[in-house]
């Protein structure tokens, strides 16, 4: 399986910690190396005097970037479960200016502002000092204006997700961004200061290069799509498919439907023509594409735990390249409608019409009128029925993104 992997599974809880500290006391110690636990060098960055905060820090961006993105190219790192913090656009933007004032002011951010203390700096102390306030002000008083920290919320969005471009496309252009901005930060420093490029690193030129062309790697190789995630899981899912674990009987899903206490969504992938004529009553209709299916899924992420999705067709072909569509995007909780829609109408439905010619995927029964969801059969009374039939459905909790947080 690839990347990230369980560290409290393999390492046990102590293990993991342990892990943690060691990165972030490496990082601490490359951030106080560089000199960025003091809050003058950090400073003069805003007054063109110094812009190794800068690119350093975007230097390690560019690379992180194309690494993580480089990885889940090639199958090593799935980025679904790599932790991105949650946009709340307008919050967002209030606080990082308050943090641009605090960095200009203080001369110090958070990360580096614990670096500082660690080596007993007292400016960095106080900063530390006023972090820590600030946390438990913003903890204390965000209930006080929760509306508007929800208003402009957008979940886990990317800039691939915003642009709707591919990740590649986005992934050269930053990069490309990065290193006209170093070059301009090289030309304003030459302007300001009187330093002169020549002096530098020559090695900064293959440097360039070498993350250009991995870029370049990224933007031809793509990011896995669909088939290539139930690749992944083939092995044991398509045997549970084919062992027929995942079809439930119309009389498992009729109990659900009848359950307060489970979050049932019915997803019918028939043409909208067979859904206006009978659906079942709350389904949800989505056309009976694969692309339609994947449009949908982040409605489907970060539901209740007790969340069961169930998606149906007329027979059983549509749902399962459904069905295969969610469990490849990490939707575990899904099943298929034992014998489609057909099959339930020949259990509960008394007033529909056999039709007499019968082909894959097609409706197998006809009704007077395009009754939608108004007929009984579309919601029948589960206490008037006595059905057998072996329960299939079991709730299961997907691992998610792992936390994350600000350096």
């Amino acid at each position: 399986m690839p990347a990230p992997f369980d560290l409290t599974g393999t390492l046990g809880t102590t293990g993991t910690y342990l892990v943690y500290i060691l990165i972030g006391a490496g990082f601490g110690a490359a951030l106080e190396q560089a000199g960025f636990g003091r809050s003058t060098k950090l400073a003069a960055q805003f007054y063109f005097k110094d812009f190794a905060m800068f690119k350093v820090m975007f230097s390690a961006v560019i690379t992180a970037m194309v690494l993580v993105f480089g990885a889940s190219a090639i199958g090593l790192l799935d980025y679904r479960l790599v932790y991105v913090n949650e946009t709340h656009l307008w919050p967002t933007i209030i606080g990082g200016f308050i943090l641009g004032v605090g960095f200009l002011v203080g001369g110090l951010c958070p990360g580096t502002s614990l670096v500082g203390a660690s080596t007993l700096k007292i400016d960095a102390m106080f900063f530390v000092g006023g972090v820590t306030i600030g946390i438990f002000v913003f903890g204390e008083t965000v209930p006080l204006y929760m509306d508007f920290w929800n208003e402009s919320y957008y979940g886990r969005l990317t800039l691939p997700d915003w642009l709707g471009i591919p990740t590649g496309v986005v992934v050269l252009m930053i990069v490309l961004v990065a290193l006209f901005l170093f070059w301009g930060a090289e030309r304003i420093d030459h302007k300001v200061n009187g330093a002169d490029p020549k002096e530098a690193p020559r090695l900064r030129y293959a440097a360039a290069g070498g993350i250009v062309l991995l870029a370049l790697v990224v933007l031809a190789i793509g990011q896995p799509g669909t088939d290539d995630y139930w690749d992944v899981i083939a092995a044991d899912q398509q045997a549970r498919l084919d062992d027929r674990q995942v079809q439930i009987h119309p009389g498992e899903l009729l109990e659900l439907m009848d359950n307060n206490r489970i979050n049932l969504i019915m997803l019918d992938v028939r043409p909208e023509r067979d859904f206006n004529e009978f659906h079942l009553r709350a389904a949800r209709h989505v056309p009976p594409t694969r692309a339609d299916v994947e449009a949908i899924i982040p409605d489907l992420e970060h539901l209740d735990p007790n969340t069961v999705i169930v998606a149906m067709s007329n027979d059983e072909n549509l749902a399962t390249m459904a069905w295969k569509t969610l469990m490849a995007n990490r939707i575990i909780n899904s099943y298929i409608l034992e014998g489609g829609v057909n099959e339930w109408i020949s259990i509960f439905g008394e007033d529909a019409q056999p039709r007499p010619v019968k082909y894959p995927e097609q409706p197998n029964f006809v009704f007077a009128a395009a009754l939608g969801d108004r007929c009984v059969a579309s919601d029948p009374d589960a206490d008037a029925f006595q059905l057998e039939f072996v329960p299939k459905v079991e709730i299961k909790v997907a691992a998610g993104p792992a936390g994350g947080g600000c350096g």
